[in-house]
């Protein structure tokens, strides 16, 4: 028999943020498993406080996360070629570790609960890995949607995602000098890279940690308040051991 493989979608970090059909889903699990980074014990207790609240019982199962070589990511600013190889053998580590505590936890017929930060269809690897893992441990998946990091960002400073009939284009800081400015929504970059594509008249809605106590807002003209951004990540960074942080950029 199979087993099925629940994606969970559990918002930016508020458990208010958390949908029922999370919590239904949560409470059907045989086990939860979380891949636990180095230095982020922050994210696996809001995890363990969103179990406990609304899933009271059903383990949690801390799966190590494998290294990442980050400096082989370093001046790539295209998604192939070295860096596609380096993501791909991570998420085969990846992939190897979950299939083996999910045999030790899950039997066959069970359900294994797997909790995705915001989203799983936004920037988020753990369907890709599921796919690896289900080559050797048969796995049905069941997506429960979730709150997105760009929800979470526009709520909190108030705005709409884009301005009238205008689009909209999500991206990463890597791909950033490809976009036009317009509506740009910027995840993943840890080089602050706007500094280098924004103009100066440009505005810029910024956020970390977003959903969390440790919440971060900054908004302004990037001439104004960029560098501002960039202290504050690195300060913030510095002080939790990890930063997850996300932003939109508005052309006037």
């Amino acid at each position: 028999m199979t087993r099925t493989a629940l994606v969970i979608g559990i918002g930016a970090g508020d458990p208010g943020h958390i949908t029922v059909g999370a919590i239904e889903a949560m409470r059907a699990a045989d086990a939860l498993f979380v891949l636990d980074k180095p230095n982020a014990g922050t994210l696996t207790g809001i995890r363990q406080e969103i179990v406990d609240r609304y899933a009271p019982g059903v383990p949690v199962v801390l799966v190590p996360d494998p290294p990442r070589d980050r400096s082989a990511e370093r001046g790539a600013s295209r998604p192939d070629g070295a860096y596609t190889a380096h993501v791909s053998d991570w998420h085969d580590a990846r992939a190897a570790a979950l299939a083996t505590a999910i045999v030790e936890h899950v039997l066959e017929g069970g359900s294994a609960g797997f909790l995705v930060w915001g989203d799983p269809s936004l920037y988020d690897s753990t369907l890709r890995v599921l796919e690896r893992v289900a080559a050797t441990v048969p796995l049905v998946p069941r997506v429960i949607p979730g709150i997105t990091s760009v929800q979470a960002l526009t709520a909190a400073h108030a705005i709409l995602l884009n301005r009238v009939g205008e689009p909209i284009h999500i991206t990463t800081g890597r791909r950033l000098h490809e976009d036009d400015g317009r509506n740009t929504v910027v995840m993943l970059d840890a080089d602050c890279t706007f500094r280098a594509t924004a103009e100066p008249t440009d505005h810029i809605y910024w956020g970390a940690y977003l959903g969390t106590p440790d919440e971060i807002l900054i908004d302004g003209p990037v001439g104004e308040v960029g560098e501002r951004i960039v202290r504050a990540r690195a300060e913030a960074r510095e002080r939790h051991g990890w930063i997850m942080d996300v932003y939109l950029l508005r052309r006037p």
